[in-house]
């Protein structure tokens, strides 16, 4: 059954979506995007998405073509025409169709496309098991912390770490992880510290990494926002990541190197279980 899915102001089957050849997200990757998960049929933390995506507006000097208040609104009818229970609704903002030259248009419309994708979040046969990375060289650009839509060089790193058998990449540079192909990276020392990079344009700001550390802290958890090495990674009694469509997903193995006993442990199973519950507004115990 085809999905319903948003294209500059028109809600259409999918099939029949289409945007210029010319727009500048397709010409130029000149473009950003979000992902607000969904659980219940509920938006999760979408404020704090489109505050984002308005500064990664900011940030490349963009237009809007709508308020998050039509934004919002938007997405609430993608997932009730999609019935859409569990998943996530994506958006992109690109500055607009003009004909190919490197300089910003001075009077391109920007354009908006908005759909969901259902997906199981919360019974993740992969939470349960946790995931394996493989560490490779960061060659992204040097504003990560952009939502652009320019994800060339993560999508290789992911089908690198897909072809040697891993789940997924964490990102090295100058010795040092930055973040996953897709989402923020973390370690538990040996005793009980949580680790993960600190704010700069060098990571991406997620969203979810500011929940689950919020939760952490409420929690009484010891956390550290610095870089941390491979090594040190090696040397973790637990490492996971978090994202809005993985929440926090524990990480078993990295390179060659077992974490921990091998299996999910305390902190991120801890942590997921904060996390689920305060999405639910469920009081933790």
């Amino acid at each position: 059954m085809s999905r319903t899915v948003y294209v500059n102001g028109e809600y259409l089957p999918e099939a029949q979506a289409k945007i210029s050849i010319f727009d500048r997200g397709f010409l130029f990757a000149d473009g950003i995007y979000e992902v607000s998960s969904v659980l219940d049929g509920k938006l999760l933390d979408n404020a704090a998405h489109l505050a984002r995506m308005r500064r990664s507006l900011r940030e490349l000097e963009m237009p809007s073509p709508a308020t998050d208040e039509q934004i919002a609104a938007v997405q609430q009818e993608l997932i009730a025409r999609n019935d859409l229970h569990e998943g996530v609704v994506y958006l992109q903002i690109t500055r607009g169709a003009a004909d190919r030259d490197f300089a910003y248009p001075a009077d391109a419309q920007p354009s908006l496309v908005m759909f969901t994708q259902a997906r199981a979040i919360v019974d993740s046969p992969a939470a349960r098991r946790g995931i394996s990375v493989v560490s490779m060289q960061d060659i992204r650009w040097q504003r990560r912390d952009i939502k652009t839509v320019g994800l060339l060089a993560a999508s290789m790193a992911k089908q690198a770490a897909l072809n040697a058998g891993a789940d997924d990449a964490w990102l090295v540079e100058d010795g040092l992880v930055t973040e996953g192909s897709s989402n923020n990276a973390y370690i538990v020392t040996a005793d009980g510290v949580l680790v993960t990079r600190h704010l700069s344009n060098e990571i991406l700001h997620g969203i979810t990494r500011a929940a689950v550390l919020r939760l952490s802290r409420e929690d009484n958890m010891t956390v550290e926002e610095r870089a941390f090495s491979l090594d040190e990674a090696y040397a973790a009694s637990e490492a996971f990541i978090t994202s809005a469509s993985t929440f926090v997903m524990p990480v078993v193995k990295i390179d060659d190197q077992v974490i921990g006993t091998g299996e999910p442990g305390p902190v991120s199973q801890r942590l997921r279980e904060l996390y689920v519950d305060a999405a639910r507004g469920d009081p933790p115990t």
